[in-house]
């Protein structure tokens, strides 16, 4: 029987930096291990006082940025901007891209990439509520 779900376990994410994606340590994408079919997400670790290395954009991909721990400097299409924990970035597929870590901290973040103009539903329109129980549901 196929099942419905994958799990991987990352590690923790000050390991993290032992990660390493065409040269670069600290990127770990994880779409292809997980079987994704809808979207690609990597989990990154920037050690601080460093920066990714280049600007880029994308052809058919938007990114979402979450920044999980630490902060940092954004840059996109020539306007840069401070983010820390909790900050969360729409980059659109043709926004020109870089970040930096701030020098005092490490910069941890997730980014998810998904076709632009993809998603034809959102959860509330998608969900269906079921009978099924758990161990915690009575």
């Amino acid at each position: 029987m196929k099942k419905n779900y994958s799990i991987l376990n990352a590690g923790l994410l000050e390991r993290l930096q032992e990660k390493e994606y065409h040269g670069f340590s600290g990127k770990l994408f994880v779409g292809k291990d997980l079987g994704l079919t809808g979207c690609e997400m990597s989990l990154n670790r920037l050690p601080a006082g460093t920066a990714m290395p280049f600007v880029h954009a994308h052809k058919k991909n938007e990114e979402l940025y979450f920044i999980l721990k630490g902060s940092g400097v954004f840059f996109v299409d020539g306007e840069e901007f401070p983010v820390q924990e909790g900050t969360l970035i729409r980059v659109a597929p043709a926004g020109e891209r870089s970040w930096k870590a701030s020098d005092h901290e490490d910069l941890y973040f997730i980014c998810i990439q998904a076709q632009e103009h993809s998603l034809t539903q959102a959860t509330r329109d998608d969900g269906i509520l079921l009978e099924t129980k758990t161990s915690w549901i009575h």
